[in-house]
């Protein structure tokens, strides 16, 4: 059975570096950053995108998981259950382990990773925002203050390791 790994949390924790890296881990996976289905121009996060690319996430997460990936991986900002729920939804026909996973940081680190990374256009105060919101989310948190993406995703394979299998 397929596992669906997600990593979310807000802008500048390290979601996409940890994707990234567990992707290189874990044999026969695949992965998905939630970023790139927003190639869009204007950027606009209206109802209507917001649509699109969620209907576009859950469209790529099920070409993944029909394909048979033992791991399937996104990262992307899901800082309101209701987003992953309304995510999980579009897939519930399929059958597939869930493992969720929220990087959280310090405030102040958060901002200066943002500064150092030229915030790649990040409104600060939305990060922030994302970041009180993800803190809220009722899954494992990983607070990635104090640690490199070797050691988060360490953790990540631990805890998947852990986790019994339904065959």
């Amino acid at each position: 059975m397929s596992n669906l790994i997600i990593i979310n949390g807000a802008p500048g924790v390290g979601k996409s570096v940890v994707g990234r890296l567990l992707l290189s881990k874990l044999s026969h996976s695949a992965f998905l950053d939630g970023d790139d289905v927003w190639q869009i121009n204007p950027f606009e996060v209206t109802e209507i995108t917001k649509g699109i690319v969620e209907r576009n996430v859950a469209s790529i997460l099920r070409n993944y998981l029909e394909a048979n990936y033992e791991y399937v991986i996104l990262a992307w900002v899901l800082h309101q259950q209701s987003i992953t729920d309304r995510l999980l939804s579009r897939l519930d026909d399929l059958k597939f382990n869930v493992h969720v996973f929220t990087l959280i940081a310090d405030e102040g680190v958060l901002i200066r990773r943002l500064q150092t990374n030229k915030g790649r256009g990040t409104d600060p105060n939305m990060a922030l925002d994302r970041l009180r919101q993800s803190l809220k989310l009722r899954n494992e948190k990983i607070d990635t203050t104090m640690l490199g993406p070797e050691v988060i995703v360490d953790r990540i394979l631990n805890t998947l390791s852990e986790v019994p299998r339904v065959n």
